[in-house]
């Protein structure tokens, strides 16, 4: 029997998120003790006003295939966010909930791109971008950027990179995995050159929108009127919520791409789990507020981290702004021979650092940019105190 496979999924690589935290696993098996700093998950709880709106849900008998979009009270929920938190008025037929802002991502990635089509990728972007891109028959086309710019494109480099084949620009703010927020200016900027070029739609990821540190305020790409009618605005509550498990996520959109994504969904997952989808009306009709003492207690865990990791020489680190990543330059230790061990690249750093210090990282090579890793701070103190100790310690 032949056990080919298609030549779609062979193009696909592996998460590479997914896969160091496999690999931690599998070693945690064996009896070692790994410290993983490679998940971007919060290790609060739900709170527990939205545990009990999920309790009051199964109570009150939800268990029912949901509405393909979802249910009309929680994109009522969700318009009233988005004009609440970001000044952007949409109706109902302009939001689509789905399993995750992943899907939510990759429903758009199918409905608008054509084989050929290119996308352009400020680097570092999110894991997933890339491949997501190519199973939709795109082209990523990645723009590099710099640390001392704290990795944000700038609008010559957005122009440089558009051609006649450019269909979408997709970016994260605050981006995962470097923290950086685009201010207002700054995406202004961007929309301008883009009133060049009409045909390009903009994916705009907001999912880590409220853990924002306060140096940066949020801005939408969708707020700018002219920009407004061609941005998808993908969010969720994985990560402000600690929801990740829950996989609710959404888009707001022109309602011709979000009745596409509909479509969709519809032949592919349905609607999103039922409960879920009842927890989260509670969670975005109340004040994002109740969730800033997970934002306070990430902001001192990034002061802690940074101040660890620069005491370590050959990292070099900029001071993210949102999210709850650090994502320090380690090219210092290119070319250089650890215990026997020759580091080439930010993918043999990184798997010296889970073989040698125990610790859990991501190369920065899944991100698009080979000159740093990943390292989340969404720990416990011990484990980030003991995490960087022994790195250090691994790096001699």
């Amino acid at each position: 029997m032949s056990k080919q496979l298609s030549d779609r999924i062979n193009s696909v690589t592996p998460s590479a998120t997914l896969e160091m935290a496999a690999k931690a696993r599998e070693l945690r098996t064996q009896g070692k003790d790994i410290i993983g700093l490679s998940l971007g998950e919060p290790d609060f709880k739900v709170p527990d006003y939205i545990q009990k709106a999920a309790i009051q849900a199964v109570n009150d008998g939800y268990n029912s295939y949901t509405p393909v979009d979802g249910y009309v009270e929680l994109k009522q929920a969700i318009i009233t966010k988005f004009k609440r938190d970001n000044d952007l008025s949409y109706e109902a037929p302009q939001i689509v909930v789905s399993t995750g802002a992943k899907q939510a991502l990759y429903n758009v990635a199918q409905v608008v791109l054509n084989k050929g089509d290119e996308v352009i990728l400020p680097c570092p972007y999110w894991v997933s971008y890339s491949d997501i891109v190519k199973l939709a028959d795109g082209v990523p086309v990645e723009v590099p950027t710099a640390l001392e710019d704290d990795f944000k494109m700038t609008a010559a480099q957005l122009e440089a990179a558009i051609t006649p084949k450019t269909k979408m620009l997709w970016y994260s703010s605050p981006c995962n995995p470097s923290g950086s927020i685009y201010s207002k200016e700054e995406l202004r900027a961007l929309a301008d050159v883009l009133q060049k070029h009409p045909q390009i739609i903009v994916v705009s990821d907001e999912i880590y929108e409220h853990i924002n540190y306060g140096v940066t305020a949020h801005a939408s790409m969708a707020a700018f009127t002219d920009m407004y009618d061609r941005t998808v605005t993908v969010n969720g509550v994985a990560k402000a919520f600690a929801m990740t498990g829950w996989r609710i996520g959404f888009i707001g959109a022109p309602a011709y791409i979000a009745r596409a994504c509909n479509k969709l969904q519809g032949q592919v997952t349905s609607g999103a789990n039922c409960i879920a989808q009842r927890a989260v009306i509670t969670a975005l009709e109340e004040s994002p507020n109740r969730i800033s003492y997970m934002v306070d207690e990430f902001k001192e865990r990034r002061k802690l981290i940074l101040g660890l990791l620069n005491s370590i020489d050959g990292f070099k680190c900029n001071e993210p702004e949102g999210a709850f990543y650090v994502y320090p330059d380690v090219t210092a230790y290119f070319g250089k021979t650890l215990n026997g061990t020759k580091i080439n690249n930010a993918s043999d750093f990184a798997m010296y650092l889970l073989e040698h210090a125990n610790v859990a990282t991501v190369t920065g090579d899944a991100f698009g940019n080979g000159n740093c890793i990943r390292i989340s701070y969404a720990a416990s103190v011990a484990h980030i105190k003991d995490a960087i100790a022994r790195i250090k310690s691994a790096l001699g």
